[in-house]
């Protein structure tokens, strides 16, 4: 059975090619929903007999810096469904439209946990195909690099499968390097044994957020590998959709994960609860699946604007340059505002890792506002420029997966690495068939 194709004349036209920000509206030459990776095959050879390139796409996250689809058939690869996990061998088989909701629980019931990010409703293969920050990235770095194996259809048309020895150029590139070699229907990868994490957030009342990230940016020069963390500054718009405890509230939040022994997290986790007067403390000894909701990323597409950068080490005068921007008494509304701690592993590159082996710098910083209605665009602008701003001294490269625009490709990797990218680019997929949001050319 062959591909289903979609035009504009059909009822689910502008449900498939919904982005996740919605305020990406995408307007492709057609839309292919195959079911099985015959069908993605099928889905190619059409586009390429017409002359038209392929944007293969599952939830739409990052869909922004695609441009045009005018010329370009989206393929969503929703139904690439299933979620194999062999817990014998601490490993996972995925098909490309399976979400990190799908592998987590699974997994933390076997007592497994996985390099997965901060949103349930992300697709597996793109993030890991962009690199992969994870809740566990300072102890076990980037998602990718943990990848075995990809089930891919080339630019012909043909299904191949990639890994160290099969196509081991290919399996470098995919591993970090982005969408743009071919259409990935399946992932195997490694899984963590991780029978328990120590983790939750602290939400501290907005006034207090001076003295929260600034005693939580001393405590990061001091605390182990095994614990990830993160400050947040976050303003809940008065909606129904907010929980009523946080509705129209501001905080300041920190997040904790330690994939250690929970005794330890304890320790290491008190100085934190003595920072101020937190209205909230969620942490506690749990399944790795108990943190699906820790950031609190919304379930739904949502219309936004974002702005993020990789940081160096930060002063404490970096961290007043922030609040003195988008804290409390700013006037900033941005939905949040936050500093993930790096280093550690993410700054060592693992034996035989691919495209992306490292990220430079110490945090990974991420501004975002909600963009409800057109007049609330130039204020959230005015708020990411004046985030950005703040840390721009800081500033140490770009993480491909957070770039929700279109950028210079070379701020996310060296010279050599982007070198061989776009050669193997150039071998793979010399008429540049597939159509990716972050192209090497750029």
């Amino acid at each position: 059975m062959a591909a289903e194709f979609l035009s504009t004349q059909d009822a689910n036209w502008d449900l498939d090619r919904r982005a996740f920000n919605l305020l990406v509206d995408q307007q492709p030459a057609g839309i292919a929903v195959p079911r099985n990776a015959d069908d993605v095959s099928d889905a190619v050879r059409s586009a390429a007999a017409e002359g038209k390139r392929v944007a293969a796409q599952c939830t739409g996250h990052n869909a922004a810096p695609l441009g045009s689809l005018s010329n370009t058939v989206l393929l969503r690869t929703a139904g690439l469904g299933g979620v194999q996990i062999d817990a014998d061998a601490g490993s996972a088989r995925v098909g490309a439209g399976a979400l990190w909701g799908d592998l987590v629980p699974q997994a933390s019931e076997l007592g497994l946990g996985a390099l997965h990010g901060s949103s349930p409703n992300v697709g597996i293969a793109g993030y890991t195909l962009g690199g992969g920050v994870s809740f566990y990235h300072r102890k076990h770095g980037l998602a990718c690099n943990r990848v075995t194996a990809l089930e891919l259809v080339n630019a012909s048309g043909e299904q191949i499968r990639v890994d160290a020895q099969n196509e081991p150029d290919l399996f470098w590139a995919l591993r970090g390097g982005g969408g743009t070699f071919g259409v990935v229907t399946a992932l195997e990868f490694d899984l963590l044994p991780l029978p328990q994490i120590f983790a939750g957030a602290l939400l501290f009342p907005a006034e207090q957020a001076s003295e929260v990230l600034h005693g939580w940016h001393e405590w990061t020069g001091a605390v182990p590998e095994e614990m990830t963390s993160c400050g947040r500054l976050m303003n809940f718009p008065p909606i129904p959709e907010v929980p009523e405890p946080f509705r129209g509230k501001s905080f300041a939040v920190l997040e904790v994960i330690y994939c250690g022994d929970p005794a330890e997290g304890e320790g290491l986790v008190a100085p934190l609860r003595e920072l101020g007067s937190a209205g909230m403390d969620t942490i506690a000894a749990q399944p790795p699946a108990g943190i699906a909701e820790l950031h609190m990323d919304p379930p739904e597409p949502v219309p936004y604007s974002s702005e993020s950068m990789l940081t160096g080490e930060l002063p404490a005068a970096a961290i007043d340059s922030l609040l003195e921007s988008v804290g409390p008494g700013s006037g900033s509304q941005l939905i949040s505002v936050e500093l993930r701690h790096g280093g550690g592993a993410l700054s060592r590159a693992p034996k035989d890792a691919g495209a992306l082996a490292t990220l430079p710098g110490s945090f990974l910083a991420f501004g975002v506002g909600f963009v409800p209605v057109p007049a609330a665009m130039a204020p959230t602008r005015a708020w990411l420029g004046a985030f950005k701003t703040s840390l721009e001294p800081y500033y140490a490269g770009s993480y491909f997966n957070f770039v929700e625009e279109t950028f210079e490709i070379s701020q996310a990797f060296s010279a050599e690495t982007l070198d061989r990218l776009r050669e193997v680019k150039e071998r793979y997929d010399p008429e540049d068939r597939f159509h990716s949001n972050h192209p090497l050319t750029g």
